[in-house]
C-alpha cells in the first residue's frame, strides 16, 4: 500500500470534546508533523471561522495555520458572487458566504420587511445556529418553497461534548426540511463539495490519504467519498451503534495518539 503521506483529522471526537483536548492529541499532532505529514483539520462545525478555528489549536499546541477545512466553506463553494443568500448560522458560515463575494440577507431583518426579504433570497444555507428560533424557522422554510436553493452545511444530528452528544446542525435542518418540504444540498462530509475542497488544499493522491475520524457516517463515508484510507477512533460517538458494513475500516483504534503510533512505526504503511 502506498505510504500515508496527509492525515485528515476530524476535530470534535478525535482531537477534542469541547475543546478540551483527548489524551495524547496534541501529542499524535506533533508526532506526525514531524515525521513529514501533512495534517489537515477537516470538521462539520460550521460556527466559527478557520481562522478562529486555528487560534484554539494553537492554544492548545497545535500548529495548524492554512489546515482547517470546514463544512462552512464547503457550502460557500457552492455559492458565486453577487448570490443573495439567507443564512441560518453562525459567524462561521456568515463569513464564508461574505469571502466568496455573495449578498447575506438579514434572516432578522424587521417583520415589515418580511415579504421583500424572502422574495429577494435566491438560496438558504442552514447551519448549527444556537439562536434558532420559530422566526428563522419560518423566514428560511418561506424561501426555499418559493424557490430559493437549499443547501446545508452538514446533517450531524449530534456532536460530542465532555458531557455526552448534544444536538447539531442536522436537528435544526431536520425542522427546516420538514417546514420546506425540500430536501438540500448537503455540502460537509460525507459529500463531494468538502471532498473538493480537501483535494483542492493537499498534494496527496487519494491512496496517500488517510482520514481519522470517530462516526462512521460522516467520517468513514467521506473516506469512501474521498477514495481514501479510514482509521476509525473510539475517542468521540464511535459507541453509537453504527452499521460497520457501509465503509471499509484500515485502521481500528481507541484514540489518535494510537493512530500516529501505527503510522509513524510502520513508517506510514498498512
Amino acid at each position: 500500500m502506498p505510504q500515508v503521506r496527509t492525515v485528515l483529522c476530524d476535530l470534535d471526537g478525535v482531537i477534542w470534546l469541547a475543546h478540551q483536548p483527548i489524551p495524547g492529541s496534541v501529542e499524535a499532532v506533533r508526532a506526525l508533523q514531524a515525521a513529514g505529514i501533512e495534517v489537515l483539520f477537516v470538521t462539520n462545525n460550521s460556527t466559527s471561522p478557520p481562522s478562529a478555528v486555528e487560534e484554539v489549536l494553537a492554544s492548545i499546541g497545535v500548529a495548524a495555520d492554512g489546515a482547517v477545512i470546514g463544512s462552512a466553506e464547503a457550502a460557500a463553494s457552492l455559492l458565486v458572487s453577487g448570490e443573495r443568500v439567507l443564512v441560518c448560522g453562525e459567524r462561521g458560515i456568515c463569513e464564508a458566504v461574505d469571502r466568496v463575494g455573495a449578498e447575506r440577507l438579514d434572516v432578522d431583518a424587521p417583520a415589515a420587511r418580511y415579504e421583500s426579504l424572502i422574495e429577494a433570497c435566491d438560496t438558504v444555507v442552514v447551519g448549527l445556529d444556537r439562536q434558532f428560533s420559530y422566526q428563522t424557522l419560518d423566514r428560511v422554510s418561506a424561501a426555499i418553497r418559493r424557490g430559493a436553493r437549499f443547501i446545508a452545511t452538514n446533517d450531524d444530528a449530534t456532536y460530542p461534548t465532555p458531557y455526552g452528544v448534544v444536538p447539531g446542525a442536522g436537528s435544526l435542518l431536520a425542522a427546516v426540511i420538514a417546514a420546506s418540504g425540500v430536501q438540500p444540498i448537503l455540502a460537509g462530509k460525507p459529500h463531494q463539495p468538502m471532498a473538493d475542497l480537501v483535494l483542492r488544499r493537499t498534494g496527496s493522491t487519494p491512496a496517500q490519504v488517510l482520514m481519522v475520524g470517530d462516526r462512521l457516517s460522516t467520517d468513514g463515508l467521506f473516506a469512501r467519498t474521498l477514495g481514501c484510507r479510514f482509521a476509525w477512533v473510539r475517542s468521540g460517538v464511535a459507541g453509537d451503534i453504527e452499521d460497520t458494513t457501509a465503509v471499509s475500516i484500515s485502521l481500528s483504534m481507541d484514540n489518535l495518539a494510537e493512530v500516529a503510533t501505527a503510522l509513524i512505526d510502520g513508517s506510514g504503511v498498512f
